[in-house]
């Protein structure tokens, strides 16, 4: 460490109130070298006593200690402790981390083998092969000729062990074994053939994520039908157009439940449905529609057994036309949310793991596999991660691996909810929006700076991550280390180069991945991934995601790290909710006094969660935001808020009449940020 800096540091530490651990804290500072190593070195030995500062005190330490290095390092892994890749790095006689990536990406079916085995999935029917590219990588065969149900495989743990763990906002927890809950999951099984549904046909889920509808969800896959996601807090046009592009049979929902301390009526918004069949859960009165009890049968049930790519989930996610991309999962899709979380958030089977997300959104499933594959116990709240309840949750139910979004981390910073209790976290994730160096700092604060923070970024035509993080690492805040095991990807610039280091690159992944999707209901998926897309420095097939990325490289640590810098499609990312620019366009063009509009996602250079900008041609009226906010949380989702509304004589076109929105954006960040 520079002889400056390491004065300014002793002096910072003196400064600190008479309490503090001075002595600790200030041993050793002579000896630190200069460079990042000693820097972190020196931070970890010392975590317990800066964890004990408040944190602004720990902060200003930390600004000190790393002033000049391009990645500051508050968390390196410990010698000789234990993770799922430190161990499977002993078992496979590899030297490091980057052995097992390599190994992952060039022997993709000795890699998928293995990461199947150490999950556990069994198969009625074994594969003939593990991967078979005789078709090109946009078009893989993967477990060739297999046959398995992917719920049944999820109930492989003691039948007695916690399979849930359910909070609510009243304070309630509930603990629900595994055997419970595959009985549950059998019941709904059979209740759904009896009630006259077949094989592959599709059944909507539009229920908070809770015991019924996470046993409904496993239960439609072990009877072969496919569940259809769709997100409790939507309007019915948008479940109305969910269900008309799944060609759904039925959907299955709640009365209601309680959420930010207020009763969330879900049924009411669908009341009315005429043409597919409601069942609801609750006390409700119904009109003309049946019981949650009608879809309960008995609890013995033979999963029915399927090819690899059979259909088990239709999700959604917003591209730049105004219907939502219909993206199926098939039974390959939750492996690879089961290795990411087996590899990259080390999931144990004696670990607790919670997800704040909702049973409508892909890290709903995701966090079912990832749990319940693994023989872990998957903790869910029922309400918002907010409130004070909340964290009284994670406490009483020990959860040791805490995966949530950017904008949520804000909220606990700026209501301090999780300083008032001792957590049991090890690990934390992040994924669904860039994030907050600062922020996660904080949060790492939270847990005494003994928690890394993996970030996970991918997508729901992904079923996992194609860039994250790893316990094998040295982690930094809001920062990742590394493509997902069994994946890789290129950043390429506007000229489509190879981005040099340091600079900004879109991100095109190199097919094949298993849990890439391979086809959509509503788009043609060649042209909507491939078609146009540029060859990799290799001539590899690239397939475009539409995220670019900043790229650092810290030679000590033979570690890239890379931070999110956004979308570069018309996409935008509000509150960790995919949406296109076009869908929030068309309902803000229905009021009378726009006559057309922009919709632009804004990021500051600090990072964090993407702020909607609208940017209106026509008349400016003092309620205007508000007519718009209105518009904008009763047509599309009310957890969509409008941070700016810029009033502009004309949008800025490209010659083919393409709206610039990156040019708007560029003309916010002067004029405000």
């Amino acid at each position: 460490m520079k002889n400056t800096a390491a004065i300014q540091l002793q002096k910072l530490i003196e400064s600190l109130p008479q309490e503090t651990e001075k002595s600790a804290l200030l041993e050793g500072i002579e000896h630190l070298l200069d460079n990042v190593i000693s820097a972190a070195n020196w931070w970890q030995n010392n975590s317990k006593s800066l964890s004990k500062l408040p944190f602004q005190s720990a902060k200003r330490i930390y600004d000190v200690l790393f002033d000049g290095y391009p990645i500051p390092i508050p968390w390196m892994p410990k010698k000789n402790s234990s993770s799922n890749i430190k161990n499977s790095l002993d078992e496979l006689k590899m030297k490091n981390y980057s052995n097992l990536y390599n190994w992952s990406i060039t022997d993709k079916s000795s890699f998928w083998q293995y990461a199947i085995e150490k999950i556990g999935i069994q198969f009625s029917k074994q594969p003939k092969t593990i991967l078979n590219i005789t078709d090109g990588p946009e078009h893989p065969i993967w477990l060739e000729n297999s046959k398995f149900n992917i719920a049944e495989n999820c109930f492989r743990a003691t039948g007695k062990k916690p399979a849930l763990i359910i909070g609510n906002e009243s304070g309630e927890i509930n603990h629900t074994s595994y055997e419970a809950l595959d009985k549950l999951s059998n019941r709904i099984a059979n209740g759904l053939l009896n009630n006259g549904y077949k094989p592959e046909d599709a059944i909507a889920i539009y229920m908070p994520l809770n015991l019924h509808s996470i046993a409904t969800y496993l239960g439609i896959i072990k009877a072969g039908l496919v569940v259809v996601s769709i997100p409790d807090s939507f309007p019915k046009p948008e479940v109305v157009k969910r269900l008309e592009l799944a060609n759904a049979k039925a959907i299955i929902t709640c009365d209601g439940y309680q959420y930010g301390g207020k009763f969330l009526n879900v049924y009411e918004r669908i009341a009315d449905l005429k043409d597919v069949h409601v069942f609801v859960d609750g006390d409700t009165e119904l009109e003309g529609h049946f019981s949650f009890e009608k879809l309960l049968g008995n609890d013995h049930f033979s999963s029915l057994q399927q090819s690899p790519d059979a259909f088990t989930n239709i999700l959604f996610s917003s591209g730049t036309t105004k219907a939502p991309k219909a993206i199926p999962w098939n039974q390959t899709t939750p492996i690879k949310c089961a290795s990411d979380a087996y590899f990259h958030q080390d999931v144990h089977e004696e670990d607790v793991i919670t997800w704040t997300t909702g049973m409508g959104w892909m890290m709903a499933p995701w966090l079912i596999y990832a749990g319940l594959l693994n023989r872990a116990t998957v903790a869910v709240f029922e309400g918002s991660a907010a409130l004070p309840v909340y964290a009284d949750f994670l406490k009483e139910s020990r959860v040791t691996i805490l995966g949530t979004i950017p904008s949520l981390v804000k909220n606990w910073r700026k209501s301090g909810l999780l300083e008032k209790i001792e957590l049991s976290v090890r690990l934390f994730s992040s994924t669904g929006e860039p994030s907050n160096p600062e922020d996660y700092l904080y949060l790492m604060h939270c847990a005494n700076f003994e928690a890394p923070i993996i970030e996970y970024c991918g997508g729901t035509e992904i079923g996992g991550g194609y860039i994250t993080g790893t316990v094998a690492q040295p982690a930094s805040p809001a920062s990742f280390t590394s493509p997902t095991l069994g994946s890789s990807f290129v950043l390429l610039n506007g000229q489509y180069q190879k981005a040099p280091l340091n600079e900004v690159g879109e991100v095109f992944i190199i097919p094949p991945v298993l849990g890439l999707s391979q086809t959509l209901l509503n788009r043609n998926h060649h042209h909507e991934y491939y078609e146009g897309q540029p060859k990799g420095p290799n001539n590899e097939v690239l397939r475009k995601h539409g995220d670019a990325y900043t790229q650092v490289f810290v030679q000590e640590f033979e570690t890239t790290y890379y931070r999110c810098k956004g979308r570069t499609d018309d996409s935008m990312n509000l509150g960790g909710i995919k949406i296109s620019a076009v869908e929030i366009e068309t309902i803000l063009n229905s009021h009378a006094s726009v006559l057309e509009s922009a919709a632009v996602a804004i990021t500051d250079d600090a990072g964090g969660p993407e702020k909607l900008v609208v940017f209106i041609v026509g008349d400016k009226t003092d309620e205007l935001k508000s007519e718009l906010q209105q518009l904008i949380s009763s047509q599309l989702n009310p957890l969509f808020r409008i941070f700016s509304v810029e009033i502009v004589n004309s949008l800025p076109r490209t010659a083919s009449n393409k709206v610039m929105r990156r040019s708007l954006r560029e003309v916010f960040l002067k004029k405000n940020l």
